[in-house]
């Protein structure tokens, strides 16, 4: 089972932001300062789950880990698939940097169809009820 990682989308309000970088077809780097220990697992076909506006709504496929430089200059660049897929609604408060986030504990992944049906406010009232 694939690792992977949940991380704030600081600074973003509409998953359509990110949908709209992905569309240049161009990876996406994310510069953190930590590298994760368990890189290998999350390579093995792990994704980064964004957290906007306090629900986890969408993931990109991570494509590489590397760390650059070395002691206090030492940073990890995140290469992120340039493909944004958007998934059941996961509130989460705000924490620093990223975390760890298991298989089974990840939102599932949505179609197409039912991801552009229903306003995410209204999809993450629905969740936190347990009526979806």
């Amino acid at each position: 089972m694939a690792l992977h990682l949940i991380k704030l989308c600081v600074g973003v309000s509409e998953v359509e932001w990110l949908e709209t970088r992905a569309s240049l077809g161009r990876p996406l780097i994310v510069h953190t300062r930590m590298t994760p220990k368990r890189a290998a697992e999350i390579e093995d076909g792990g994704s980064l789950y964004w957290v906007i506006k306090g629900v986890a709504g969408c993931r990109q496929p991570i494509l590489d880990i590397t760390t650059t430089g070395e002691g206090k200059a030492s940073r990890c660049e995140i290469t992120l698939e340039p493909q944004v897929i958007r998934t059941a609604p996961l509130a989460r408060r705000p924490f620093q940097g990223w975390r760890y986030l298991e298989a089974k504990d990840a939102p599932i992944d949505l179609s197409t169809a039912e991801s552009t049906d229903l306003p995410q406010d209204l999809a993450k009232e629905l969740r936190e009820l347990g009526a979806w």
